[in-house]
């Protein structure tokens, strides 16, 4: 089969892949006009994992094992009950923290020497483990009751969220995850123990004194180099940042221009220098730097960057690009990227120049890449 290009919308989603000619089109939907937050397709499979949110009628998941022709309601992860006593509240807003999911936010897994594992993470900070292909999840408590949780906060979200799940090429028990907002957090074990790793982050919204406090950072998105696995980066809420040592300390880096804030991140999957970002200015605005879409590219590991922009729009283009919604192929030669302008975008030369696939799709949560 093909590559192709899952596409998560507000109203649905879409399966676009190549004509006869070569083009990309629409070939195919699904769920349309319901919230699709995400999709993944399991690495050398047809099964794609579809995440919707029905509002009211709650989250749903949805399976397919036929690539997309066919789908069929599983179970979606759901949180115990919540102890009576407890308390567990947002320290930033001094509300209850729910338990019961709002929103599946990040999917992972089926590694090669676990191909039934899989990992959902959630709002409110929940981390899902799967040991039968998604059959049924069991909340991962190591991570839930591991007191660092409680000091985690909503950013974007009103409360916190895990929205970035890898796993490591190596060791399928290496898992590292990002929350908004509350660092990076890593297991060697598949998930029994975690630790906070986010040491060199800092967080300019937050005193001076607590600035540096890896529990509490604002990771957007993290993405990992599939040769040289322990190369990571981050797109932060205040800036980019890179780890070389599998997350055990990061470095900021500077010079990105047109503005280190952003939501998504794409990592090379072959060559650990090279990553792109979709900038956008921030905080209030949250649109496009000038009302221009451009793509930031580094292929030195952050030295200095390349604004790309052929084939983007580069006036009154207020799209903003979400944090899942930046992909790269598995070869690193093509990228794709939506907005919430519901504008398609693909690359068949690293970035260097961009083709617009649609201007009129709903606003665009997530793109995956998919064979």
């Amino acid at each position: 089969m093909s590559e192709r290009l899952l596409v998560c919308t507000r109203k649905g989603l879409f399966i676009v892949g190549r004509d006869s000619g070569g083009g990309w089109r629409i070939r195919d939907s699904a769920f349309l006009g319901v919230p699709v937050s995400l999709a993944f397709q399991e690495p050398g499979s047809g099964v794609i994992h579809a995440a919707l949110d029905h509002g009211h009628f709650g989250v749903k998941l949805q399976r397919s094992d036929d690539g997309g022709g066919t789908w069929n309601e599983r179970v979606a992860p759901a949180y115990p009950p919540k102890p009576e006593g407890v308390e567990d509240r947002d320290p930033m807003r001094n509300e209850p923290i729910p338990w019961s999911l709002k929103l599946i936010w990040a999917l992972a897994g089926a590694h090669p020497e676990a191909p039934q594992t899989l990992w959902c993470g959630t709002i409110p900070g929940g981390l899902f483990r799967s040991d039968d292909g998604g059959d049924s999840w069991a909340l991962v408590r190591g991570l839930w009751d591991h007191p660092g949780r409680s000091r985690w906060f909503g950013g974007g979200a009103d409360f916190p969220g895990i929205h970035s799940v890898l796993v490591d090429p190596r060791d399928p028990r290496h898992v590292t995850c990002a929350v908004s907002c509350g660092g990076v957090w890593v297991s060697r074990d598949g998930g029994g123990s975690w630790n906070c790793r986010a040491d060199g982050m800092r967080a300019e919204y937050l005193p001076p004194d607590q600035a540096g406090d890896p529990g509490i950072q604002d990771v957007h998105c993290i993405a990992q180099c599939a040769a040289q696995p322990d190369v990571l980066w981050a797109q932060h809420h205040n800036g980019i940042f890179r780890s070389t040592d599998g997350s055990e300390t990061w470095q900021e880096i500077t010079g990105a221009a047109p503005s280190p804030f952003g939501f998504a991140v794409a990592a090379h999957p072959q060559d650990p220098k090279t990553a792109w970002f979709v900038p956008a200015d921030k905080d209030e605005r949250r649109y496009a730097v000038d009302a221009r879409v451009t793509v930031a590219r580094t292929r030195d590991g952050g030295e200095s960057f390349e604004t790309l922009s052929d084939g983007l729009p580069q006036e009154h283009a207020y799209d903003l690009v979400y944090r899942h919604a930046l992909d790269v192929n598995t070869n690193g030669e093509r990228l794709a990227f939506g907005s919430t302008t519901g504008s398609l975008w693909v690359s068949e030369d690293s970035g260097d120049s961009w083709q617009q696939l649609s201007a009129n799709l709903p606003p665009i949560y997530c793109v995956r890449f998919a064979e």
